[in-house]
């Protein structure tokens, strides 16, 4: 009976390209086994009720988006620019990270639980930028000025609406990083 159940992780999964796709609102029980082409009966058997699916979504984002993140920068490298860079790539940049860190953000405005999450992750995706700034600067005002500056800009970027010559923002933000991360402009890349 339980090989032919449909996987937690499926359901979890399906949960998140919701909330993705639609807000919070959207993560319904029978949509998801609609979409997963299973009845709901099966959901139960993993999960409580929704608000159990919920959490088990917001761990699963928050494992993917930064206890991997900061894994896989650990693995590849580099110096602490490129560690940086690489971590606002990794979850800023992603077509499947990004949509569902902007979701849970606009989530946490209507969900205190959900605000005291987002604020954890925020807070160890900051402590990475802090520290690998900290390894090029001494002055810990400045540290905390540049980290914010680049968080701003990592999630900022994608709520602005403003245009930029030619078009093309990706340049821009590759600029603001490098002054964000001092790097001088005959050495960008």
């Amino acid at each position: 009976m339980g090989a032919l159940r449909t996987p937690r992780e499926k359901w979890v999964e399906a949960g998140l390209r919701a909330l993705a796709s639609g807000g919070v609102d959207t993560v319904r029980v029978e949509a998801l086994a609609k979409a997963l082409g299973v009845t709901k009966g099966g959901f139960y058997g993993y999960f409580a009720d929704r608000e159990a699916l919920l959490t088990a979504m917001l761990d699963a984002w928050e494992r993917e988006s930064v206890d991997e993140v900061i894994e896989r920068v650990e693995r590849e490298g580099g110096d602490a620019r490129d560690k940086v860079r690489l971590a606002g790539q990794l979850t800023f940049s992603s077509e499947r990270l990004l949509p569902i860190d902007l979701a849970v953000r606009e989530w946490a405005r209507r969900d205190e639980a959900v605000a005291d999450r987002l604020r954890r992750v925020d807070d160890k995706r900051m402590q990475l930028a802090r520290e690998a700034i900290g390894t090029f600067c001494s002055d810990p005002e400045e540290v905390e000025a540049r980290a914010l500056l680049a968080f701003c800009a990592a999630i900022g970027s994608h709520f602005l609406a403003a245009g930029h010559p030619g078009g093309n923002r990706a340049p821009v933000i590759a600029r603001a990083a490098d002054i964000i991360l001092d790097v001088p402009r005959g050495r960008a890349g």
